[in-house]
Parts: structure tokens; sequence; C-alpha cells
């Protein structure tokens, strides 16, 4: 499905009208996504908010498939140089492994043996959405906002669906939804905003080609902390010479992506947005910083390019905020930035109560592209294509359902128990556990 950004305003208008008169257990089909929430009296805002706060209320995980306790006896941060694994141990001789965020935790490995790994000890593992939640109150650990405490939890998340997974004989998908996407396919991510447009442009066809790619997503603007001038439109000339070369070089059948990192007052998001909408893009992410929730819906409100956003919020009240009040249509938590899948979950369904697409933010490097796909594998209202930064990664692994590859910009979604991938054993001893 190719969404169309001149209809999905309207559509949407009429999807929501509808929903918030009917039932909160029907999903709106995909072909809805788009446009501005119906605001014609309040009572219509709260049955909105309403539908969103039943979403919150209910559990993701399927606790129901395990009729038995599954008791958290250990749980282990390892290291080994810059790599990081996570090990999880159930009273009953369990196991499960997940990879961290070497680029985060590398800082960040005292908030988990301190602030998390303690919580989850003689816990019962089938209780994860409460555990989720409860952990922000533990050691008043809701004071450590976004990536800080989001990507050591979704490390302990990780590392429990890959263990309750294999005890269930499921794949991670199978443990927060059902499989809606037993394949994923992929746009390619790519930086080189610093860069000159033609050695951008020479080294964006460079990724396109080795994966094959239907769908791209380019850097305009520059980045937040990379201006004194929050206002000021980024390197002279470059995102007006790059937003038409794009489309020029790949042609009309490209799916094109545009990414501003909230880089744009938005005044100036405004004006790149209808530049990318005359050249078909078909979302416009981060147009203002991310946390500019009233200034994001103005830029929403004015273009008719999606806007999309998300992979750094941190609070679930956020985007309930952006949801209900139409800031973004497209949502992209990152699974490991904020706090796993079942947090990035609720963001999905939230979001697919309204009509709108999700597609996560994907962190490269490690196995994020792992977990971002068991997370698509599940989603009701996954966009068409989800960002890809490649399979380079230093840790030694097997995979016996997928070759983990992508053809034609497809790649196979692994259907082995909990992650579906083995780490090699005399890898995990070359790691060494961090003490608190």
């Amino acid at each position: 499905m190719i969404f169309k950004y001149n209809t999905m305003k309207t559509n949407r208008r009429h999807f929501i009208s509808t929903a918030v008169a009917g039932s909160i257990g029907t999903a709106l089909p995909l072909s809805a996504y788009g446009s501005n929430l119906n605001r014609s009296g309040d009572k219509k805002a709260m049955q909105t908010l309403s539908i969103l706060d039943e979403i919150l209320k209910k559990p993701v995980f399927k606790k129901e498939t395990f009729p038995i306790p599954v008791i958290i006896e250990t749980l282990e941060l390892m290291r080994y140089k810059n790599s990081f694994l996570c090990r999880v141990r159930s009273k009953d001789g369990a196991e499960g492994i997940s990879v961290g965020h070497s680029g985060q935790l590398r800082s960040q490995y005292p908030i988990f043996t301190n602030l998390l790994q303690p919580f989850f000890i003689n816990k019962d593992a089938r209780d994860l959405d409460l555990l989720m939640e409860k952990v922000y109150i533990y050691k008043l650990n809701y004071r450590l906002s976004g990536m800080a405490l989001g990507v050591p939890l979704a490390t302990i998340e990780f590392a429990i669906l890959d263990m309750m997974g294999r005890i269930a004989g499921n794949p991670i998908g199978k443990l927060i939804g059902d499989i809606h996407n037993p394949e994923v396919s992929v746009y390619q991510a790519t930086e080189y905003r610093e860069k000159p447009v033609a050695e951008s442009m020479e080294l964006i066809k460079r990724d396109v080609s080795e994966y094959n790619a239907s769908a791209l997503k380019i850097k305009v603007g520059g980045l937040m902390f990379g201006t004194e001038d929050i206002n000021a439109v980024g390197p002279a000339g470059r995102t007006e010479e790059i937003i038409p070369l794009a489309r020029k070089t790949f042609g009309d059948q490209m799916i094109l992506y545009a990414d501003s990192n909230g880089f744009y007052s938005v005044d100036e998001a405004i004006r790149v947005g209808k530049l990318l909408e005359e050249y078909n893009f078909q979302f416009f992410e981060e147009p203002v910083p991310f946390d500019w929730y009233e200034e994001t819906k103005k830029v929403a409100d004015t273009l008719t390019i999606p806007i999309a956003g998300g992979e750094q919020e941190y609070s679930l009240h956020g985007f309930r905020w952006l949801i209900a009040n139409d800031g973004v249509q497209i949502v992209q938590p990152d699974c490991f930035y904020f706090g796993g899948m079942i947090r990035a979950m609720k963001v999905a369904l939230m979001a697919n109560a309204l009509g709108m697409p999700c597609t996560p933010h994907m962190t490269g490097g490690d196995l994020g592209f792992l977990y971002m796909m068991h997370f698509v594998s599940a989603l009701p209202n996954a966009l068409q294509y989800h960002e890809f930064k490649g399979f380079k990664t230093d840790i030694i692994f097997e995979c016996k359902t997928s070759q983990l590859q992508s053809v034609n910009g497809v790649v196979k979604v692994p259907t082995g128990p909990g992650s579906g991938v083995d780490i090699d054993p005399e890898y995990i001893r070359k790691f060494e556990v961090v003490k608190v």
C-alpha cells in the first residue's frame, strides 16, 4: 500500500468522527490514514481520549500463554570491549539473551545495574506488562527520562521476551500480538547531511543499490545541535538542492521520505514541507524539535504531507497527546529508546485506533534490525516500508529460520523461538559480567 498525502487528511476526518462513536475494539482501515481530529465539541475529544486511555490499560504481553509462574532468578549485564549482552535465567533453568545498544550502554550501564537489575529479581516474568510499568516507580526511576532509562530497560525486556519465547516455542512477535507481517519491506535510511550534495548522492545511490531498496529516506536541514540559530535552514542551499535531485535521481517510482531531526522553526519547516510536497515525498519526519508538540501540530495542520515523529519521544502521555491532537500522522517509537516493545506497542495500538500507521525508528548497529523486525511483525498498522540501516554487526550469531538478507528490499522475519537467533557460545564466553 502506498498512501497518498493529498487524500489522507480528508479521509481521516471521516474515519475518526465515526470511530469515536463506535467500539474501541474496531481498528480503522489502513486506507484511512491522515488528518485532523474532529474537534467540533469537547464530547468527541473526550471520547477520543477515552479510547486511547482504554488501550493504555490493556496488557500487551500474552500472559495466558504461560500456565505456571516463570520466576526470574538472575539478570546479568555482560560486556566484551564495547559490546553488551543481557542474560536472564529463571528458577526453572530457562534462559534468554539480548544484545544491548553498545553506543548507549557504554555510558548507561550503571543505570542497568543500580536502578533496574534489582527490581526484576524474583519477579514473575509473566507479569511483564506490569513490571515495565512499575519499574518506573522503583527508586524513582521516572526521573530518568528518555534514552537514559529506555535503552537499559529495553535491553532487559528483550532478554525476557527471548526467554519467554523459547519457553513457549514462539517468536517474540507472537508474545506481543499476532503475526501480521512475516516479511518486512524496508526503506534505506541514509545520513550524509554534513557532506556536499554531489558526494551525498553518490553514497545514497551506493546504499540503495546494495540492498535494492524501493524506498529511501534522506536528511534535510542540519542537526539540532549543529547550529546556534534554530531558525537557520542548514547548510546554505543544500536542502533546496537535494530534494529535487533525489526525485530526479531515483525517479517517480521510488518512495521518498525526509527527516530534519527537529532542525527547523515552524515557518522554515512549513517552507521545506511544501518543497517536499512538490516532489511527492511521502512523509516529513521531526520537522521541529520533537518536544515542541503544539508547533509540530501547527506544521501538520498547514501541510498535506504526513508528519512523522516519535524517535526521541519518551512518554506514553506525550504520544497520547500527539495522536489525539493529530500532531503527527505516523508514529515512530524506537523500541530501544522508548524502553521496549511493550511500551512501543501501546503507542502503535493507540495510533491504530485512530487510523494512523506505525513505522518504528530503528537503531543502527548491534542487532537493532532484528528487534525492529520482530516488532513490525506484530504491527496491525504497519507502514508499507520500515527503517533499515544495514546488517552490519560485531555480534556472532546463527539464524536458522531466516537468511536475514534484504531480497529486493524485503527481509524475512525469523520464526524460531524468542529472538530466533542463537549467539555463538564461544563468543558469549568472551563477555564478563558487569558488577554493581
